[in-house]
């Protein structure tokens, strides 16, 4: 099997395995980890995955990967563990080849389900084999956190911090979080989710809790973009002909997600584009249409919660692949190729009126259930189809998390409350416990070392 190294976007970290990249998170020197190649798909292989269940697929696309890391077997059987839910590809009533995949069928009913599973069980697994305690920091602006705290509940030698601006995740998000026990701690900052973020980047960087063998479950650890790579070719082996090229569209705000398309597309998955709504943190439509990158501090404040982003992480990965240099502070030292970024991607920002309509007249027109990151997702795809010939090319709109995490925003919208899956409608009563700190890095230092002691 294959043997791949991975190199830091910042350039001056050493390249490591798969082993190493996702025990440390966050290169050394604050870059991210990008693979040095990308292992292909021939064509015969892809068609091969119309006929194969989600696990193994997955299990063919992560082992192009993990060649030294892990072997096949093990990992097949944590593939088959990790991927025990239904990944459902709902048809669009009266349009042609358009389809939403609905990756909100999991613990959290969350695309987060995808990767923080993967992730707890191949970190568990080294951490077992190197014998050295491990803590997971992660900054999360909706979903990222309560999936993180499900997969790695009670894996031993594993322990998980989580932050979370305190006013913009919801009732049900937060309550997925606070109500773990055990090995998970969550932290409220009064902030964003940029603030999480960056205090989460500047603990991995700082030689006073070295000792605390740090990583990250956030998109910025390639752990997390691996297994979502996978569902692209699982919609694909579905929805296309062998070698026919797809669109997707991914409502994105750390672009975590979309990098797993990029991933895909890179090891030979066909795509014809790929559409990146945005809410109205705008920052990406205007670096794509313009080519000059500005922040947005602070980040803006939208129903569409999880993607309140005014300084996407990945998009250093984004860059690096366009042949472009970004640093972690999104100062751009070597401008990527614009052209080609058109080529592939798409860009609009969706405002909250916007999603609300959407909402509405999606359930109008369609009878389609959507939530707010959906709305944006399908928004998105809808203002691409108007300037684009999108007709008898399949296209695929993820919904990234169930409704039912946002019922007084669709009740609002729609009048009822959409039904609740089982896993939410448990955290109903359950005792809330959490820390709260204000955005001072000095506070959350002493903190972990408190909380983490040697």
């Amino acid at each position: 099997m294959a043997y791949t190294l991975f190199h830091s976007t910042n350039g001056q970290s050493p390249p490591v395995n798969l082993r190493a990249a996702l025990l440390t998170g966050q290169a050394p020197d604050k870059g991210l980890y990008l693979p040095d190649t990308f292992p292909q798909f021939a064509p015969t292989e892809l068609a091969a995955l119309a006929s194969l269940p989600y696990h193994e697929i997955a299990f063919r696309v992560l082992a192009k990967f993990t060649g030294g890391v892990i072997d096949a077997a093990s990992l097949a059987a944590l593939c088959r563990d990790a991927y025990n839910f239904d990944v459902p590809l709902e048809t669009v009533r009266g349009l042609d080849r358009v389809h939403v995949m609905r990756l909100d069928q999991g613990p959290t009913a969350s695309f987060k389900d995808f990767a923080a599973r993967m992730m707890a069980r191949l970190l568990g697994r080294f951490v077992r084999e190197n014998g050295q305690p491990l803590t997971i920091l992660t900054a999360t602006s909706g979903d990222t956190g309560s999936a993180v705290a499900s997969a790695f509940h009670g894996i031993e030698g594993i322990r998980v911090v989580v932050l979370f601006p305190r006013s913009e995740v919801s009732d049900r998000q937060r309550q997925q979080m606070t109500t773990r026990r055990g090995n998970i701690r969550t932290i409220a900052v009064d902030g964003k989710f940029d603030d999480c973020q960056a205090l989460v980047k500047r603990a991995f960087a700082d030689p006073a809790l070295a000792h605390l063998a740090l990583s990250s479950a956030n998109s910025i650890n390639i752990g997390r973009l691996l297994p979502q790579s996978v569902y692209y070719f699982y919609a694909a082996s579905r929805l296309a002909q062998p070698g026919e090229p797809i669109i997707f569209t991914v409502p994105s705000g750390n672009f975590g997600n979309l990098m797993g398309a990029v991933f895909a597309g890179r090891m030979g998955l066909p795509i014809e584009r790929l559409v990146v709504p945005v809410n109205g943190n705008d920052e990406f439509p205007r670096f794509l249409a313009t080519g000059v990158y500005e922040k947005i501090e602070p980040s803006r404040a939208c129903l569409s919660n999880a993607m309140n982003v005014g300084h996407p992480s990945n998009l250093a990965r984004l860059v690096a692949l366009y042949d472009g240099q970004m640093d972690e502070a999104g100062v751009i030292h070597r401008a990527p190729d614009l052209a080609a970024l058109q080529r592939d991607l798409f860009s609009t920002s969706v405002s909250d009126e916007d999603t609300r309509a959407t909402i509405w007249e999606a359930w109008q027109q369609y009878r389609l259930l959507l939530e707010p990151h959906g709305a944006v997702g399908w928004f998105g795809f809808v203002n691409y189809a108007e300037r684009n010939r999108t007709k008898g090319i399949p296209a695929v709109i993820l919904e990234t998390a169930h409704p039912a995490k946002f019922p007084e925003e669709i009740e609002n919208v729609l009048g009822f409350a959409p039904e609740v899956p089982p896993a939410l409608a448990a955290l109903d009563g359950l005792a809330e416990v959490y820390d709260r700190l204000a955005v001072d890095y000095a506070a959350f230092r002493d903190h972990l070392v408190n909380a983490c002691p040697r």
